[in-house]
């Protein structure tokens, strides 16, 4: 008995270690209901793979203190085996040569054919695959009333900038708020994104805010940029200041406000209300920029770990491009499939027509990364831009001046 028992013990100690392999350890800012459960649909993947899901969440919408929770682990020589990560963070933790190599497993798997290249460039640093992505959100998008819409006399879709203009000013005399936004400087860059998107397209985005081209950034077309900001400020009401997203997203809902100009996360503020589109309410993308699309895409960047935790690291990074997963998680999230070959089955009118408006503008080389969400300039630059992007939207500015300051802000 004494020798079973002694064996059983030699067995456990040789099966424990083994086991204990089997893990990842997930740092992650998505603490909301609807982010939590999108996420269960990449835990429950790994767990049918025997791979225990360490989760590491730190509260915060924007990542900033889950990027200190990061630098404090990198800095000890403990990573986690995967981040959540956006845009130039992507950047900045790989020129720091810490995130691991994915080529194998990208090339085996084809992901260089199936993920568009504009999210590529974010994923791909220096030749190598260092993240999974998982979603594409799409910015440049109107959430409507359809009620506040029939009220104010607006029967079709506008197709024009100033087709948006003549019917939103119809809701405000309808006595509607007529534009329903969040007074702080990532949401009016949020704003700012479609608009430059409306008035130059995809070519002036990239030379203003990619290229930071200064020719670009001092045109009349950045000019008509902001009158174009003018023209919306004049549609908001007077409490906007400071207000959340999801709190303006929720006078759309209740019916106070006719329109609110905001990513596709938004769609989750209706599911929640149990609301529904094309019933209760419409999205299309903002007039003007139909056939292209600003995006942010979430990923998880693998960062290097020992052989023991490579494993299951690796597993992890082929679940979060595995079609299915990233058709159950999108459903849930909001957003869409950072690849192009997902069925859009599963997903409402709104998901299908982003999924559509991504594949065309990827074809068409009209995707760009969003100036608001860190996917279009370094982050110095970013911050540079919302500063002159929120004075002139509060008044601070006049037309001529914030165009002045652009120029200024893209040497940050």
């Amino acid at each position: 008995m004494k020798k079973s028992i002694a064996m059983l013990t030699a067995a456990m100690a040789i099966a424990f270690p083994a086991a204990a392999q089997k893990n990842v350890e997930v740092l992650h800012f998505w603490t909301s209901g609807g982010e939590a459960a999108a996420l269960g649909v990449l835990k429950s993947n790994l767990e049918k793979q025997g791979i225990k899901w360490n989760d590491m969440p730190v509260a915060g919408g924007g990542g900033e203190q889950a990027m200190t929770a990061l630098r404090a682990r990198v800095t000890s020589g403990n990573p986690p085996s995967a981040v959540l990560l956006m845009g130039y963070d992507l950047v900045d933790w790989a020129n720091q040569g810490v995130l691991a190599d994915l080529n194998p497993l990208a090339a085996k798997e084809g992901w260089d054919k199936v993920v568009p290249a504009a999210v590529q460039r974010f994923t791909k640093q220096n030749g190598k695959w260092i993240a999974a992505p998982l979603a594409v959100h799409s910015i440049n998008w109107v959430w409507a009333n359809k009620a506040v819409l029939e009220k104010a006399g607006v029967t079709a879709e506008p197709k024009t900038w100033d087709e948006f203009i003549a019917a939103a000013e119809k809701v405000q005399k309808a006595g509607f708020i007529a534009l329903a936004h969040g007074g702080q400087p990532w949401q009016e860059a949020t704003v700012f994104d479609s608009v430059v998107l409306a008035t130059g397209g995809a070519e002036f985005y990239r030379k203003a805010f990619v290229e930071l081209d200064s020719k670009a950034l001092s045109s009349p077309t950045m000019l008509k940029v902001f009158q174009r900001m003018g023209q919306l400020r004049k549609l908001v009401d007077k409490d906007f200041s400071g207000r959340d997203w999801n709190v303006a997203s929720g006078m759309v809902i209740t019916g106070k406000a006719g329109f609110q100009i905001m990513g596709d996360w938004a769609k989750g503020e209706f599911s929640n209300a149990q609301k529904t589109p094309g019933k209760d309410y419409t999205c299309f993308p903002v007039p003007g920029t139909q056939g292209s699309v600003v995006f942010l895409s979430n990923q998880f960047a693998m960062f290097k770990v020992g052989a023991d935790k490579a494993d299951a690291q690796t597993k992890m990074a082929s679940a979060s491009l595995d079609p299915a997963v990233q058709s159950a998680f999108n459903v849930l999230k909001g957003a869409v499939p950072a690849r192009t070959d997902v069925s859009d089955a599963a997903f409402d009118i709104c998901g299908k027509r982003a999924m559509k408006e991504l594949a065309q503008s990827n074809k068409a080389n009209t995707l760009v990364g969003s100036i608001a969400h860190g996917h279009a300039s370094p982050t110095a630059v970013k911050n540079a831009f919302y500063d002159v992007i929120t004075r002139h939207f509060n008044g601070q500015l006049d037309d001529a001046k914030a165009v002045a300051a652009m120029v200024s802000a893209s040497k940050s």
